[in-house]
């Protein structure tokens, strides 16, 4: 799901893929088409688009909204009020303000938070494939075809894709300065059970440090492609007869929770992990040693520059590129916005415009970053009060590089994208519409179980066998069956 150059995001965060909100402001006077009376011309006064994303609540973004506002006044006529939403508290505020109106016009979506598929078949966002032809020829002539072609719902547009990296990859994060400091190395480590020797040391040696940081929103990788995320049904990765399978029930999943239980009744992973909504308070802090996230070129960089102290990575996964992937980070208009086709202009120079976009990014420059460079900044003190994550603004190949950044970091992300292997189910969406009932009671059992189970926080011994029975009882055959036919419909058509 995603890179952050400053936040982390431990799914994939990464690989993935996010979107932002603008919502318009109907009675507030900024309404276009105001009569000035100067001398018989209209003079518009710039209208206010609300912008809904996702990320910690930073300090400083009505600061810096103000300068976005005076910049985009003159650029194309409009302000933005920008609300951030909490990362575990996004998809259900936005499914409740959708769903009773709440004035934006643009929002984050994605393929993990707030629903793109999903929300885009309810009808919450517009549809904008004529919009980004007649506002948005930017963002078409900027972005790899792959993103707006793998992001259609039924054959039409409803978000614009960050430009970032196209292929999910799983990596392995260390604090270097741990491992620097007794002497380890990440040398082949690669899977989860390989993680142990070094977790085991650090626990022993690090007392007050969390070996493995694990928060609620952690899913441990496993060589599977997921009809819909955080729900048990996948086609192996390596799959040619593109079988869908309850994760629950194979031996990778069995094993992997075994471990991770094991890894949890060791003191490797926070006692409270299932119930941890974020790892800020680790990052900011520095008390750990290893996690999860999905990784992007010279990632290193990025979090090094955002923490303050150096972090490295090796691989645990081939980098594929998913649904989860091209869709891990888009920005949406509302259907119910009033100023669309401003909306589309305002993310038509998100994406295209340097200044703009690495204002929404960094901040302020000279008070949150400075330049070093005509195309290379590095962090100020005042940088801590607006601390963005990066993925899930736009287009990244805009942002200015970070010092340690090689000159040919933007070229390489394309090679990175173009390298991807497709993944199985790569285009594949999945209609819930006849099994909608049973998709529900499902949502209300892995709301039980998963986390528990995916942090190592119970047996799974114990625990797979329950959530099993619990998820069959709700109607699994039910939707694994309709999945199945829609699947080798789709695979007939296209394979």
């Amino acid at each position: 799901m995603g890179k952050s150059k400053k936040r982390w995001v431990s799914l994939l965060a990464l690989a993935t893929s996010a979107t932002l909100v603008l919502g318009a402001c109907g009675n507030n006077g900024n309404t276009p088409g105001n009569e000035s009376g100067n001398g018989g011309q209209k003079e518009e006064k710039p209208v206010e688009l609300i912008w809904y994303t996702i990320g910690t609540p930073q300090k400083d973004v009505d600061r810096v909204m103000e300068e976005v506002s005076n910049y985009t006044k003159e650029k194309i006529g409009v302000t933005v009020k920008m609300n951030m939403i909490d990362w575990g508290d996004y998809t259900q505020k936005m499914q409740v303000m959708t769903a009773s109106g709440e004035p934006m016009d643009i929002m984050f979506t994605s393929s993990w938070a707030f629903d793109y598929v999903q929300n885009a078949r309810k009808g919450a966002f517009m549809d904008i494939t004529d919009l980004l032809k007649e506002h948005g020829q930017g963002i078409v002539d900027t972005l790899d075809p792959a993103f707006l072609e793998g992001s259609k719902v039924d054959g039409k547009n409803y978000g614009i894709p960050a430009n970032k990296e196209l292929p999910a990859q799983e990596v392995w994060r260390f604090n270097k300065g741990l491992l620097d400091k007794h002497n380890l190395s990440m040398d082949g480590i690669y899977s989860l059970e390989s993680l142990e020797p070094l977790l085991k040391q650090i626990k022993e040696l690090e007392p007050g440090v969390a070996p493995l940081a694990v928060d609620k929103t952690f899913g441990p990788y496993l060589p599977f492609d997921y009809v819909i995320e955080a729900m048990p049904f996948a086609v192996p990765l390596d799959s040619t007869d593109y079988k869908i399978v309850n994760i629950l029930e194979t031996e990778e999943m069995k094993n992997t929770l075994a471990t991770m239980h094991k890894y949890y009744k060791a003191g490797y992973i926070p006692t409270e992990a299932a119930t941890k909504d974020s790892l800020t308070d680790l990052q900011t802090t520095g008390k750990w040693f290893a996690d999860k996230a999905t990784s992007q070129p010279f990632a290193d960089n990025l979090w090094t520059q955002s923490t303050g102290y150096p972090i490295v990575s090796t691989p645990q996964s081939e980098p594929y590129i998913y649904n989860w992937s091209v869709m891990g980070s888009l920005q949406a208009i509302s259907a119910n916005s009033e100023y669309p086709e401003k909306a589309m202009e305002f993310l038509n120079l998100l994406n295209t415009d340097p200044v703009l976009r690495n204002m929404v990014d960094s901040g302020i420059e000279g008070v949150h970053y400075k330049k070093v460079s005509e195309n290379v900044m590095e962090n100020l003190p005042e940088s801590k009060n607006y601390d963005m994550p990066t993925f899930s603004l736009g287009n990244v190949m805009l942002n200015y590089l970070n010092p340690a950044d090689p000159e040919n970091k933007w070229e390489e992300f394309k090679k990175f994208n173009d390298a991807g292997k497709p993944a199985p189910l790569l285009g594949f969406n999945f209609d819930p519409t006849s099994v909608t009932t049973e998709l529900a009671a499902l949502s209300n059992v892995k709301e039980e179980f998963w986390t528990a189970l995916m942090t190592g926080t119970v047996d799974p011994v114990t625990y797979l066998p329950k959530a099993t029975e619990k998820f069959k009882a709700a109607g699994m055959d039910k939707v694994m069956t309709e999945m199945q036919k829609q699947l080798d419909e789709w695979v007939a058509a296209n394979k």
